[in-house]
């Protein structure tokens, strides 16, 4: 009688395991929180002209470093890492609130990561 008791607990575990696995999502939460890259209007700098500035998330991923690479390296290094960042394809120079400069962005793409200026 224990043993059926015990088997019957372990079937009713079991089920309630595969019914919590089976509602959870398959969506790829990789770049969960994290939205595409877009133009999107500055309000910081917008007064009488809109400003827009690329925003967004691009390709980013690490991986162990190969040995033929870790052996040419000066400071060898176990991760290997690889991003692209949301850059401007193209911006022009606009002049803002008490004459301060900033680019105003007009195409974003991913692209090699540059730390640039406002």
């Amino acid at each position: 009688m224990g043993s059926m008791k015990s088997s019957g607990l372990s079937v009713l575990l079991l089920s309630l395991l595969l019914y919590i696995a089976d509602s959870y999502p398959n969506s790829d939460t990789s770049n969960m929180g994290c939205e595409e890259c877009t133009l999107r209007r500055n309000t910081l700098f917008t007064g009488d002209r809109p400003v827009y500035q690329c925003k967004g998330c691009c390709f980013s991923r690490a991986y162990p470093t190969p040995l033929k690479s870790k052996s040419t390296m000066m400071i060898p290094k176990n991760i290997t890492s690889e991003a692209t960042c949301c850059v401007a394809k193209h911006s022009y120079e606009t002049v803002v609130m008490r004459g301060v400069s900033v680019r105003n962005h007009t195409e974003c793409h991913c692209s090699t990561c540059y730390y640039h200026k406002i």
